[in-house]
């Protein structure tokens, strides 16, 4: 098979609709296009109908009831949602709220924005392997503390954490957990009930549904989770985000379009989980195995077994991770999340895990996803080496360590 180009590496930022997807989604544009809100003909009832099975789907895959699923706009929505309603209609109980330092910036700046309410956050600092542990969190537990975030799996390094352990922490204590599922829904294995998880955030572009959709589970029972509203309006989801949600808008009329697009590609993943990680898993070891064999000093980033099945984050010592990128111009990868892809400091997310700058601004992050083959995989890996071993051969400071310098106690100023 020929390879096409460019070859999509970059699965955690985004994934492509998925062809089975698009035809499911496909009558809701033009013979089924009738407002779930309207009940007084059957335009209206069919649509409605469309997003009930539509919940039932979604709710499937976690566990959940389908009146717990609220449509938002996408995880970012859900996450100020959970965070700042939570906060709101809790504060009289406590004003402390736990999250990780690594967490995505949807959870970092709300976070950030309940502070200047008058909230206090402990950012988390997790250690090397960037796993957040319950431990982690039982320490940074206070009697004042109403909710803790922690995602499921990290956007950056795919590292995954044990909400289970978390979220049994938090069911025993009396504290709501939210969990930011946005890369783990439909990836993993989540049950909200097993798990102790009172709110849960994904999004449908992640998981080869369309873009502009995404959900927030909030618990109604043992114990039941009340939010106060980010946006007032006609009661629509359970009060808590009224208006009719429009296709391509922030609110508005139900995106029934989208909403069974997002079901359809959830109901897939949950159907192929077991399957597709098997293979990821196996063209990840591929991957990392041409690397490893080909190259010195390569580091992956978090820990190594417990990932997402599609996530290789690995640093290039000696090689600066654009130059990397320009050399891999026929190749999608980034250096770390899409959401701050725009600026050239380094990751916030491998800085948090004390990787220092230099290692920080060497790394690059591969994502590997359902149409990623064999083929394309080989390729990249021998590119990347081809690049970097390149770029080495540039690199003043590489040929110092050839020769044997400990660049840690050069005393750079006398050069």
């Amino acid at each position: 098979m020929s390879l096409k180009f460019p070859i999509y590496m970059d699965y955690q930022a985004t994934t492509p609709l998925d062809e089975r997807v698009l035809e499911e989604m496909r009558p809701y544009f033009t013979e089924k296009f009738g407002n779930a809100a309207s009940r007084n003909h059957s335009y209206g009832w069919e649509a409605e109908k469309a997003v009930d099975q539509s919940r039932e789907k979604l709710a499937a895959v976690i566990g959940a009831d389908p009146r717990e699923i609220i449509f938002t706009s996408g995880a970012t929505e859900s996450d100020n949602m959970a965070l700042k309603g939570v906060a709101e209609m809790y504060k009289s109980k406590g004003k402390h709220i736990v999250t990780s330092g690594i967490e995505h910036k949807a959870i970092i700046d709300s976070a950030k924005r309940l502070e200047t309410w008058g909230f206090d956050v402990t950012y988390i600092d997790p250690p090397e392997d960037a796993i957040t542990t319950a431990k982690m969190v039982e320490d940074a537990l206070r009697e004042d503390t109403i909710l803790v975030s922690i995602m499921a799996a990290n956007n950056e390094v795919g590292v995954l954490n044990p909400i289970g352990e978390i979220g049994k922490l938090c069911r025993d204590r009396d504290i709501f957990f939210h969990t930011d599922a946005t890369q783990g829904y439909g990836k993993i294995p989540i049950d909200v009930d097993e798990m102790c998880i009172d709110l849960l955030s994904a999004s449908g572009h992640k998981i080869y549904g369309p873009k502009g959709v995404g959900l927030l589970y909030v618990r109604r029972r043992k114990p039941r989770v009340r939010l106060s509203p980010l946006i007032d309006g006609g009661g629509h989801e359970r009060g808590m985000r009224s208006g009719t949600l429009p296709t391509h808008q922030i609110v508005g009329t139900l995106n029934v379009t989208g909403i069974v697009g997002f079901a359809k590609a959830a109901e897939l993943c949950a159907e192929e989980m077991e399957e597709e990680n098997i293979r990821l898993v196996n063209l990840r070891d591929r991957f990392k195995s041409i690397l490893f064999e080909s190259l010195e000093e390569v580091y992956i980033n978090g820990h190594e077994t417990k990932r997402l099945a599609g996530n290789l984050n690995v640093s290039f010592p000696y090689v600066e991770g654009e130059s990397l990128i320009m050399g891999l111009s026929d190749v999608a990868v980034s250096s770390g999340s899409a959401c701050t892809s725009a600026s050239l400091e380094p990751s916030y997310v491998l800085k948090g895990m004390g990787r220092g700058d230099e290692l920080a601004h060497s790394s690059i992050r591969f994502g590997l996803g359902r149409f990623t083959t064999e083929e394309e995989v080989e390729y990249v890996a021998e590119k990347a080496v081809e690049i970097v071993n390149r770029l080495r051969e540039m690199s003043p400071l590489y040929e110092m360590v050839k020769e044997g310098v400990d660049l840690s106690k050069v005393e750079w100023q006398s050069h």
